[in-house]
């Protein structure tokens, strides 16, 4: 019988994870009984993706509002600094911007507008175009944010991030002064000592403040980069990506996550003879229509995976070749030669890049698309499933 499944994406429930557990043992563990359980059938070429919140919470890979201040003062001197291009969020940078403001005597807070980075808006941008406002051009003081856009909250989450953030940082005593502006280069009319907090824009930002004459640049991924006191830290990404763990701690990406994917991958090698490919994932990529957030606030969707994940998808596009190159043929005939189309491609291993016959097929990285595929899987919240086993992702019409 001809199998009539394709990509099934489930999530596997596990332990509640704590540090110093062996993460790798519990994921194999899990995904053996789960496949016990539900049954399956483990394959070559299945996927197991492991959430970072669990790699770093068995990694212990935390750090305090106090750890952050101490690096703050450290790189950037512990007077007046430009906090700039934050994304507005409780959960990813509330509890950054508390131990950043307690490294500082004063914050100036610059808000990108209409919205943040990664899609949060501040402005609805209908109203913007109403009042004239040109966001490239147009530094705004709060009066006159307040003066023309009064006080507006999140639609999600009610939240007024405006107010919310200028609270945060004046109830660690530090002084607070929030502006809105597009060009990094004007938080320079303020202060010469910059934290940049955006995520994907960072380098630019950097480079861009740094020829305008910047005293000192620093990014998200340039704080907490090694142990303060003890704390975690990560080499890497810094601060990019980290949560919210309590009201006086933060949870960082995880850090050598090559070691744990190679790890698992081994290990189900061991237990099952097969090649099951193996990642961690984070945020995945994609946007909400409603609310307009990117939801990518991490710096990558995978910190790490198995080298059979690496590349983009080399797929052709059914209806492409139904409705043209063989436009004449239908049934039985029209199937066969669409199988043996993509048999021919498959054993020839030729990349279709760039041709007609590929248009419409999704033109991102495999991580990026299975990351976000396992974030949505897994949700955040309550479903407790920090396991994602796929299977079939790696099928065509052909299998």
């Amino acid at each position: 019988m001809e199998r009539m499944i394709g990509t099934v994406s489930c999530g596997v429930r596990a332990p509640i994870i704590r540090e110093g557990d062996d993460l790798a043992q519990i994921v194999v563990d899990s995904v053996l009984a789960a496949a016990e359980s539900a049954p399956f059938t483990i394959e070559d070429r299945d996927v197991i993706a492991v959430t970072e919140a669990v790699v770093a919470r068995a990694q212990g890979n935390y750090a305090s509002v106090q750890n952050i201040a101490a690096d703050v003062k450290n790189k950037l001197g512990g007077g007046t600094v430009g906090v700039i291009f934050p994304i507005l969020s409780r959960n990813r940078f509330a509890i950054c911007l508390k131990g950043i403001a307690m490294g500082c005597k004063k914050v100036v807070l610059m808000l990108s507008y209409p919205s943040d980075e990664v899609g949060n808006h501040l402005i609805d941008l209908d109203e913007m175009d109403e009042k004239g406002v040109n966001p490239w051009t147009d530094v705004l003081t709060e009066e006159k944010y307040r003066e023309l856009f009064g006080y507006k909250t999140h639609v999600f989450t009610g939240v007024d991030y405006v107010d919310y953030y200028k609270k945060l940082i004046e109830s660690t005593g530090a002084e607070a002064e929030v502006i809105f502006a597009n060009d990094p280069r004007a938080i320079l009319e303020y202060t010469g000592n910059v934290l940049a907090c955006d995520i994907h824009t960072r380098a630019r930002t950097k480079r861009l403040l740094k020829k305008a004459g910047a005293e000192v640049v620093c990014t998200l991924d340039d704080i907490m980069t090694a142990s303060i006191d003890g704390s975690g830290y990560n080499d890497r990404f810094g601060l990019l990506g980290s949560n919210k763990a309590t009201e006086e701690t933060v949870k960082l990406f995880p850090i050598h996550c090559d070691e744990m994917v190679s790890k698992i991958h081994q290990m189900m090698a061991l237990k099952t003879g097969k090649n099951v490919e193996v990642m961690i994932y984070g945020d995945g990529a994609f946007k909400d229509p409603v609310g307009k957030i990117w939801e990518l606030a991490d710096p990558v969707v995978s910190p790490a995976y198995t080298a059979g994940l690496e590349g983009t998808p080399n797929e052709v596009k059914l209806k492409y070749l139904a409705d043209n190159d063989f436009a004449d043929l239908k049934g039985d005939e029209l199937k066969e030669a669409i199988k043996g189309y993509i048999h021919e491609k498959d054993e020839k291993a030729q990349s279709l890049k760039g041709t007609m016959v590929t248009q419409g097929t999704t033109p991102r990285r495999l991580t990026d698309l299975i990351g976000s595929l396992a974030d949505l899987t897994s949700g955040s919240g309550d479903k407790g499933t920090p396991i994602i086993y796929i299977q079939g992702y790696f099928d065509n019409y052909t299998k």
